[in-house]
């Protein structure tokens, strides 16, 4: 990769890490639902008037709409609002790795290395001391949630394998036209029938950490990650997911003073652990094999 390019992957991590704590942020003072339909429609319009529909079916933008934008987000910001840290939800969505694997070999028939098998046994494992710690950062409802979500962001990615040559930001800007009616439907039935009193009654800070999660976490990283997919193979550019997680952790910790137990340290260091050989166990069997034939 070109430096410049390694710089804007570097950027995409640290905003989509510091993507968790402004969203905790958010829900100090509005309900997840509310929220989540908020930054979509901030996303959406205007710019929807602007940009042309993606060349793609719309069935595509219906699916990726429903699973990521309602399913994925509403599900993690209900989980984050009682249930689960910044810090941890930032790793755990990771397991979307997991279920895109399992659901492109069910649905593709792609052939699952044994590295992977190995990451996933070993994370599965990372994931079980969470069930087990009971008095922590995370409840066994709001983890239940987060992989609840992370699936459906597995299944949305899924659907985006189906496409080719479409132009990402034009694809994101038309998939979040559709989460903000259900979500605020969802929302005026079970949180608050009067949200435009919880909206202007939030602070400055409230409105910077939607602004954040709209326009940079959604639509700038989302437009730079496309660029890079389109650029370089996947291979190349998925590793740089992994740094997410640390930069989630660390910012929670130092933004919002979060901290994990024992039991979810070493959780966490096995999901990470997993998450590693599953992504680069391939490109280590590559490097020790160069390796030894440069030796002999």
């Amino acid at each position: 990769m070109k430096s410049r390019d390694i710089g804007l992957a570097l950027i995409v991590v640290f905003i989509w890490g510091i993507n968790f704590s402004a969203i905790k942020v958010g829900l100090e003072a509005l309900p997840p639902l509310l929220f989540s339909a908020l930054r979509f429609a901030v996303v959406a319009f205007p710019a929807v008037l602007f940009v042309p529909f993606p060349k793609t079916s719309v069935w595509h933008v219906l699916g990726v709409g429903l699973f990521l934008g309602v399913l994925k987000f509403g599900l993690l910001f209900m989980a984050m609002k009682a249930d689960a840290s910044a810090g941890l939800s930032s790793l755990i969505l990771q397991a979307q790795v997991f279920f895109t694997i399992g659901l492109s070999v069910l649905i593709y028939k792609e052939v699952i290395s044994r590295y992977q098998a190995l990451g996933m046994l070993v994370a599965i494992v990372g994931f079980g001391l969470f069930f087990l710690e009971s008095d922590g950062n995370i409840t066994l409802f709001g983890l239940s949630m987060i992989l609840a979500a992370a699936f459906c962001w597995g299944i949305a990615n899924t659907i985006m394998k189906r496409m080719q040559g479409v132009n990402l930001l034009h694809f994101m800007v038309w998939v979040c036209v559709i989460p903000p009616i259900p979500l605020l439907l969802m929302s005026y039935l079970t949180e608050s029938s009067e949200p435009w009193i919880l909206m202007s009654t939030a602070k400055l800070d409230i409105w910077l950490a939607l602004g954040y999660v709209s326009y940079l976490s959604t639509l700038l990283a989302f437009a730079l990650w496309g660029y890079l997919l389109k650029t370089y193979p996947a291979a190349t550019v998925t590793p740089f997911a992994l740094l997410i997680p640390v930069v989630g952790l660390i910012t929670a910790s130092l933004v919002l003073g979060e901290g994990m137990t024992e039991p979810e340290m070493f959780g966490a260091g096995l999901i990470f652990m997993g998450l590693s050989i599953c992504v680069l166990g391939g490109r280590w069997l590559s490097a020790k094999a160069n390796v030894i034939d440069e030796m002999t």
